[in-house]
């Protein structure tokens, strides 16, 4: 597809089929994915695929998050339940992670290009037929999770990827015109 083209139909997708998405092809779209602009090759990122059964491992850890920060104590199981279902609901979750350098100005750059990594993986599922959304719930932050997934000191996460064959496809939002956020300057 072409890539002007691909970057306009991609959509944020929440809703996917019952259906797995083969791991191999996540590995290949992932070793396309990494070639990014990255200023001083720190190449900081490390990913965590979850499928299959080891869904539960980040379905129980959110459901023990969440029911411990309901207030009500009669609420707390149906908070825990609810996140658990929706996470057990998604085929497959890539969780992305970065490693946190101390100097700014480098953390800031590692940032920027795991996020390319990131869209790039987006396109490449989505030429194949796969969708995603980006998620970046508060949770990723938690010891609960963390200790879970198995993030390590220094990694911070940049957000969950929720992978599947899209049951839906939302329709496209519009956006505003890149001339009216442009600004020229030609001459000094």
């Amino acid at each position: 597809m072409e890539l002007g083209r691909l970057l306009r139909e991609r959509r944020s997708i929440h809703v996917f089929e019952d259906r797995p998405v083969p791991p191999e092809l996540v590995m290949e779209l992932l070793e396309d994915a990494v070639w990014v602009p990255n200023h001083r090759m720190t190449q900081p990122w490390r990913f965590i695929l979850t499928y299959g059964e080891g869904r539960r491992k980040i379905a129980e850890a959110v459901r023990k998050i969440n029911a411990d920060k309901e207030a009500d104590p009669g609420k707390k199981k149906e908070a825990g339940q609810k996140f658990y279902d929706k996470i057990m609901a998604i085929p497959m979750i890539l969780t992305v992670l970065i490693r946190e350098d101390p100097n700014p100005v480098v953390r800031e750059e590692d940032y920027a290009a795991t996020c390319c990594v990131i869209h790039n993986f987006s396109l490449l599922a989505w030429e194949r037929g796969i969708g995603m959304v980006w998620k970046t719930h508060r949770w990723l932050h938690d010891p609960i999770f963390r200790e879970a997934m198995g993030i390590r000191p220094g990694e911070r996460a940049v957000g969950n990827l929720q992978i599947g064959y899209p049951a839906k496809i939302p329709s496209a939002q519009p956006r505003i015109p890149a001339a009216q956020r442009l600004t020229v300057i030609d001459q000094a």
